[in-house]
């Protein structure tokens, strides 16, 4: 063996030792360390933003700030694709609050919309939980609804950290639950594009597994919308997901509405034709690691993998974008998802869907 092939040896043989300390050792220790700082600043956050204090009064969603009949129902968290062979998806017009985010780092993206005032019959397809979800479905104390999982995410379901409906398991699939069923294959589908669940029957399902029903998160604030004069005539946003994940929202004046564009189609709820349309939109900028072969992780607070607990976001409502943070505590599984605008105070939605995108560094973003 010659000397310069000892010495690629020996170089490689360290800087695998190098890799082997970090997971083993440092990961941790600056898992640690990163811990007590988010505990020191959120001491100063907390007396801008009391995250345990009612955000709305009277009878209206926690979500959208709309009123409504179940208003104080514990909402229910459901997983949907944005694969185009399961386009137009079901169920996402009566979604209080939708989140979107990429599973696959710059290439496949996944949502989870959260249903509060409206639990329809169908919604799907439906798609396997990813453990970004998890610590969102847990802060919002939603019961959550999935079809399997990669194991990271299933791993932390089984230890108990959440109350879940697993299609692919007894709840979702006892008899005469009808809480996950599947639809005739049609031409162009996956097999998993048949995947439904009924978002009525997995809250009553969530009766004979003894889950709480009654809503426990103190929701977002909401502020009235802006008078018809102070809009703008209109106003585009435009996230560059890859491929036809890319997302528009076109501002409409008169409904105060975002209209949503999917993949260059307009988007709209398979179950009734309606476009969808969401009154706020929510981009928060979050970078992103692979930690497994295919497995994406989105650095925004979750307590395994995360040393990120804040980062740049944007908020788009009466026309308008306005900036600010976002910020979550990752010692705390439950905490909240902090929406602030730049002095640091809650950002006060207007009465309507809510719609979160997380955006990657780099990826395509324009507002006009």
């Amino acid at each position: 063996m010659s000397k310069q092939q000892k010495v690629v040896i020996a170089l490689a043989s360290i800087a695998l030792a190098g890799v082997i300390f970090y997971f083993s050792y440092a990961r941790e220790a600056m898992r640690k360390a990163n811990v007590m700082r988010i505990q020191e600043e959120s001491k100063s956050v907390g007396s801008k933003v009391d995250t345990g204090a009612i955000a709305n009064t009277g009878p209206v969603s926690a979500f959208s700030g709309v009123s409504c009949e179940n208003w104080n129902r514990r909402p229910i968290a459901v997983m949907q694709p944005a694969d185009l062979s399961a386009r137009p998806a079901a169920g996402f017009s009566d979604a209080d609050m939708v989140f979107e985010m990429p599973v696959i780092t710059a290439t496949i993206n996944r949502l989870m919309a959260v249903y509060q005032c409206t639990l329809p019959k169908e919604v799907g397809a439906v798609r396997s939980s990813r453990h970004d979800f998890l610590h969102i479905a847990k802060s919002i104390n939603a019961i959550y609804v999935h079809w399997g999982g990669s194991h990271f995410a299933l791993d932390k379901i089984k230890e108990g950290i959440l109350d879940n409906i697993d299609c692919t398991g007894a709840a979702g699939n006892s008899a005469g639950s009808e809480v996950c069923f599947r639809t005739a294959q049609k031409p162009g589908m996956k097999s998993e594009d048949t995947s439904r669940v009924n978002v009525e029957a997995a809250f009553e399902r969530s009766k004979a597994l003894g889950y709480g029903l009654v809503n426990t998160f103190v929701g977002y604030p909401h502020q009235a919308e802006a008078p018809l004069a102070d809009r703008p005539a209109s106003a585009h946003l435009r996230i560059g997901y890859p491929g036809s994940g890319e997302v528009e929202y076109f501002y409409d004046k008169e409904s105060n509405q975002w209209k949503r564009q999917w993949g260059n189609v307009e988007d709209v709820d398979r179950n009734n034709g309606v476009r969808i349309a969401p009154k706020n939109i929510v981009a928060l900028f979050v970078e992103s690691e692979q930690i497994e072969g295919q497995y994406n992780n989105m650095k925004f607070g979750d307590p395994w993998y995360d040393q990120v607990d804040s980062g740049d976001a944007y908020y788009y409502m009466n026309g308008k974008q306005t900036s600010g943070k976002w910020k979550k505590d990752r010692t705390d599984i439950a905490s909240k998802l902090l929406f602030l605008d730049a002095d640091g105070n809650d950002v006060k939605f207007i009465p309507g869907q809510v719609w979160v995108n997380l955006v990657e560094p780099g990826t395509a973003f324009k507002f006009e």
